[in-house]
C-alpha cells in the first residue's frame, strides 16, 4: 500500500509518501479521522495551527494503538508569525496543543500573512527570522524536520542565502492541470522535497471528461489517478478526507501511469476557476 512507502528527507528522516490532510475538520472530526486513518494504515498526519484542530489530531494520535515513533506528524506555523519570537512561540504552542513531546515536521504556512498572500510585499527578511526559530527548534530536538509551504522560487532563494539548514520540504498546490513544474524542478535541484496539497484540485477536476476517461483506462477513480500523478512526479500527497472509504481508496495506488499518459496529463490546460471549490478558508490570525 502507498502508506507504507516513504521518501527520505535531506537529513535522513523518512517521510511517508501519503498523508491524511485535515484542513476544514474540527477537533472532533480530526480526532476520529486520525483514528480511522491510522487503523487503515496511514502513518503521516498533516495539520496546522491555522486549521484549529491540533488538539483533535493529538487526541487521535494518543488514542490509536500505534507507537508514537511510528507516526509522522506535520504542523504549520501560522502565516502571520513573521518574527523569531512569534514563530518560536507558535512551535511551542503547537507542541502543547498537540500534546506531543516532539513534532516530526514543522513548516512555515506561507511566505506572507494570508491577508497579503501573493501581494507585492514579500517578507523576505521576516521569513529569515521565522526560519531561524525553526532551525533552533530543530536543533533543540523539538522538531525532526523543518520546511516551508507556498514558497515561490525567490522566496526560497532568499532563505537559502542566509540559513543554517536548507528547507527540507516545500508544500504547494500541485495537481493535474495546475502543476508548478519550474518550482518543482528548482526544489529538486536544491534537495527540497515537494509536497502536494489539494492533489484532487479542491474537487474541481472530478468532472473533467479527459481525466475521467484516462482514469477509466486504468480502472481507477479520478481521485486515484490524481494522487498517482503527483506521486509519479516525486511528491508527497496530502488528500483531505474524513471518510474511511475514501482513505482506503486513496491508498490503493498499485498502478503506473505510462510516460505517454503522463505527458498528456502534464499538458492539460490550467484550471483558472475552481468555482465553488475555490474557497480558501485559512483565516488570518493576529
Amino acid at each position: 500500500m502507498t502508506y507504507d512507502e516513504t521518501y527520505t528527507l535531506a537529513n535522513g528522516v523518512k517521510i511517508p509518501k501519503l498523508a491524511l490532510g485535515t484542513w476544514l475538520l474540527d477537533n472532533a472530526q480530526a480526532e476520529q479521522a486520525v483514528k480511522d486513518a491510522v487503523r487503515i494504515g496511514y502513518r503521516h498526519i498533516d495539520t496546522a495551527e491555522a486549521y484549529g484542530n491540533e488538539a483533535g489530531v493529538g487526541a487521535g494520535i494518543r488514542a490509536c494503538s500505534v507507537p508514537r515513533e511510528n507516526l509522522f506528524v506535520t504542523t504549520k506555523v501560522v502565516a502571520e508569525a513573521k518574527s523569531y519570537e512569534s514563530a518560536a512561540a507558535a512551535i511551542d504552542q503547537s507542541l502543547a496543543d498537540l500534546g506531543l513531546d516532539y513534532i516530526d515536521l514543522v513548516i512555515i504556512h506561507a511566505p506572507q500573512p494570508w491577508a497579503e498572500f501573493r501581494s507585492e510585499r514579500r517578507y523576505f527578511e521576516e521569513n529569515k527570522q521565522a526560519w531561524k526559530a525553526l532551525e533552533d527548534a530543530h536543533e533543540a530536538g523539538k522538531v525532526r524536520a523543518i520546511g516551508v509551504s507556498n514558497f515561490l522560487v525567490d522566496d526560497l532563494e532568499s532563505l537559502l542565502s542566509d540559513c543554517r539548514i536548507v528547507p527540507m520540504v516545500n508544500q504547494v498546490l500541485a495537481h493535474i492541470s495546475n502543476t508548478p513544474f519550474d518550482l518543482i524542478n528548482f526544489c529538486e535541484r536544491k534537495g527540497i522535497l515537494v509536497e502536494a496539497y489539494s492533489p484532487i484540485a479542491h474537487g474541481a477536476i472530478l468532472s473533467d471528461e479527459k481525466v475521467a476517461a484516462m482514469a477509466d483506462k486504468y480502472g481507477v477513480s479520478v481521485s486515484q489517478l490524481c494522487l498517482k500523478y503527483d506521486l509519479e512526479l516525486g511528491m508527497v500527497v496530502l488528500p483531505k478526507t474524513a471518510n474511511p472509504e475514501h482513505m482506503q481508496e486513496n491508498a490503493e495506488l498499485d498502478f503506473t501511469i505510462s510516460d505517454a499518459d503522463m505527458q498528456v496529463l502534464k499538458a492539460l490546460p490550467k484550471i483558472e476557476d475552481y468555482g465553488r471549490d475555490g474557497a480558501f478558508p485559512v483565516f488570518a490570525k493576529g
